[in-house]
């Protein structure tokens, strides 16, 4: 059996980063004077940020609006941002079982690891700007063995990349719709993960 390693999304499967997010867009309004309706952004959380950008502001404004956003993140996103309900007890899991850590996830990087560092959150790794399909390059290079994610697109990623995508109902997904989209298994929230992971490297030594 493959090292476990497991791979995490960070917004809205780890962390609730909505309150810091929208914070980010107000002042993003603030700072350019482009309104931006940042209950309605931070209620579709998951897609690239460029993604989101693209709604509010005209495409010759689209590559400065994202840099000033990134400019603002670290001062109103981070100290806002709480862990999930179980984030803590999943990465604890992961490593009872012997296993690594990733985040795998759409924000930049450098902006992740603010996040984690913050709020205590140790990780083995983190592969950042990157969404769906793009995603499961980095879960292919780091040998992960599961994917666990909030978005549709979280399943996908981890179709491509050929390992079970667990899914967490905490973010803009449906139950339902994270069951089309390809989840082996869907949970309320990371409470539920010890014992999905449990019943999942169980059903992996049987076989």
């Amino acid at each position: 059996m493959a090292t476990l390693t497991v791979g995490f999304d960070l917004d809205m499967t780890l962390v609730d980063s909505r309150p810091g997010i929208a914070d980010t867009f107000r002042a993003l309004t603030a700072r350019t004077g482009v309104p931006v309706d940042a209950d309605a952004a931070v209620a579709r959380l998951g897609p690239p940020l460029r993604t989101e950008i693209a709604r509010w502001f005209p495409p010759e404004q689209i590559d400065a609006a994202v840099r000033t956003y990134r400019e603002l993140y670290p001062a109103y996103a981070i100290t806002p941002t709480v862990p999930l309900p179980g984030a803590l007890a999943a990465i604890d899991a992961v490593r009872g079982h012997g296993g690594r850590v990733l985040v795998v996830t759409a924000k930049l990087g450098r902006l992740a690891r603010l996040h984690l560092d913050h709020l205590g959150l140790v990780v083995d790794e983190v592969a950042g700007d990157l969404f769906a399909e793009q995603k499961a390059t980095a879960l292919r290079r780091h040998g992960a063995t599961h994917y666990v994610g909030d978005h549709v697109a979280d399943m996908v990623a981890a179709g491509v990349a050929g390992v079970p995508g667990i899914a967490v109902a905490t973010g803009p997904c449906t139950a339902d719709e994270l069951r089309a989209a390809g989840a082996e298994v869907v949970l309320d929230d990371l409470t539920g993960f010890p014992a999905a992971l449990d019943g999942m490297i169980r059903l992996a030594l049987e076989r």
